[in-house]
């Protein structure tokens, strides 16, 4: 097997992922003993990942330059390496293991692979930010039946999973977002409460409809919505930290304030850190769940409107996420770049 395939490496830090990456050929190979070679037909986008270490911001990743990026994949077996007898050529297969993901192909150990039902994007979304929803929520969160739930970023790929997968317990959900567009959005899916922060304060209402009565609140945005959170868990309550999109610096702030222990002692609560890179044994069972779900009809992917193809595109689809804009899961259909 010769030639080469096309991939995007971070080259330097910079204050973008765009301004320091660039695309770049790789010699292609065979797969070694227990390795899989797999051709990529969607990359799933973690814009704010990528921002962070390109600027060198992500204290739990050591990046030594160069590197290859990207973290989801989702693409068909070409060909396997001795040893491997779980996959075979033509399976419909998904990564969530960095960097298999901004490249044309990957050739990777097998235990970084899943099998798919088909090489259909709904299942990259699935088996990634799905997973990533049902660890969160039920793992970390230890969500209960018919609870009150807050979400901060609802309408994002992460976001609006968590809520369809808390109103299937029976919960109550609060949903927090930015914009109309956006809220209107998270209401179609059957979220109770929906804060635009654009047009009311996240702080003020949940003091007047939601004191002390959040029972799981899951925050990916940091600063004055945790802050919020945080002041309104329920007794027993877990507000989980899933991100910090306000701090693309990976830089504490600097917060004067009474400690978080007077907020979380009297009333038995706890603030708890989800990073799924840690949970791995816990992916196979929540991916069976949330392919189930998905199967049964009652878990939706929606995928942001606009289309970004080939890996030209992904520099466009981290622009995008990281401005704000988007809305579901960003993909990047990498089928039009490949040779």
């Amino acid at each position: 097997m010769s030639g080469t395939y096309r991939a995007i490496q971070l080259q330097r830090f910079a204050e973008t992922f765009r301004a320091g990456a660039a695309i770049v050929d790789l010699d292609m190979r065979r797969p070694c003993p227990g390795e899989l070679l797999v051709r990529n037909h969607y990359a799933g986008v973690n814009g704010i990942f990528d921002t962070q270490i390109a600027r060198n911001a992500v204290d739990y990743v050591k990046i030594a330059m160069p590197t290859l990026t990207g973290v989801e994949a989702l693409g068909t077996v070409e060909a396997v390496g001795d040893g491997v007898v779980d996959f075979a050529a033509g399976d419909a297969v998904v990564t969530t293991r960095f960097p298999g993901g901004y490249r044309q192909w990957n050739i990777a150990p097998e235990g970084h692979f899943a099998k798919v039902p088909e090489a259909a994007p709904e299942w990259l979304a699935l088996a990634s930010t799905g997973v990533s929803a049902a660890m969160a929520l039920e793992h970390v969160g230890a969500l209960r039946d018919g609870e009150t739930v807050a979400i901060s970023a609802a309408a994002g790929g992460l976001g609006h999973l968590i809520v369809q997968l808390a109103l299937l317990r029976g919960c109550h959900v609060v949903a927090v977002c930015g914009g109309r567009k956006k809220s209107e959005f998270v209401k179609s899916l059957g979220a109770h409460r929906v804060i635009d922060y654009r047009a009311e304060s996240v702080t003020d209402v949940l003091a007047a409809e939601y004191p002390d009565k959040l029972d799981v609140a899951i925050d990916t945005v940091s600063g004055t919505i945790f802050d919020a959170f945080l002041d309104n868990v329920a007794p027993h309550g877990r507000v989980v930290v899933g991100g910090a999109a306000a701090d693309l610096e990976g830089r504490p702030e600097i917060v004067t304030q009474p400690r978080i222990a007077h907020k979380l002692y009297y009333k038995g609560a706890s603030v708890r850190g989800f990073m799924n890179g840690l949970l791995a044994d816990h992916w196979p069972e929540a991916r069976a769940r949330v392919f189930a779900l998905h199967a049964a009809g009652k878990l939706k992917v929606v995928f942001d409107e606009r289309n970004f193809t080939g890996l030209e595109g992904v520099f466009d689809a981290v622009d995008h996420l990281v401005s704000g804009q988007s809305m579901g899961k960003v993909i990047v259909d990498l089928r039009a770049s490949q040779s």
